[in-house]
């Protein structure tokens, strides 16, 4: 299964192409799943904010189930912060999806249930940052992904 290659660093990724769909090992997860080009993005874009920018592997929670009103939803990764209050929510969407306003709109919903201060939309090939100011009701884009380093201690 070939895969564009994406706007991050390279990763070292445990892949079973014997199988058919081909799978992928999930650290967060510790189970292989399929490699859908969804999963390939989101496994490249974690391994880049737990190797690259230093967000725990440990306090990374992948494909969590959110209740919204009726229904369940599950978002594709929340990063806690070191006292274990939701940090950074990741939306990813595989390479052929551009990222939207219905994207945009999808990640705002969830961030009403996780109330994480940052949120991350990303296809692999262009990704989009925002830090959230719940007291002013307000957000800002970020030029680039911020490390964990800055956040480490707070929630923002």
């Amino acid at each position: 299964m070939d895969f564009p290659p994406l706007n991050l660093p390279a990763s070292d990724l445990r892949i079973d192409d014997a199988t058919t769909p081909p799978r992928i090992f999930d650290p967060y997860r510790r189970i292989w799943v399929a490699l859908t080009p969804e999963e390939w993005v989101r496994q490249n874009l974690l391994r880049f904010l737990t190797g690259r920018r230093g967000y725990p592997a440990g306090r990374t929670a992948v494909e969590t189930t959110l209740r919204m009103g009726e229904a369940s939803r599950r978002c594709d990764a929340v990063i806690y912060s070191a006292d274990m209050t939701p940090l950074l929510l990741v939306e990813c969407k595989a390479p052929s999806v551009a990222v939207t306003e219905e994207t945009v709109a999808q990640i705002a919903a969830y961030n009403r249930v996780v109330r994480a201060p940052l949120l991350l939309l990303s296809n692999g090939q262009t990704h989009f940052c925002c830090r959230i100011d719940f007291a002013n009701g307000s957000f800002a884009f970020l030029d680039d992904i911020p490390p964990y380093a800055e956040n480490a201690g707070n929630a923002i």
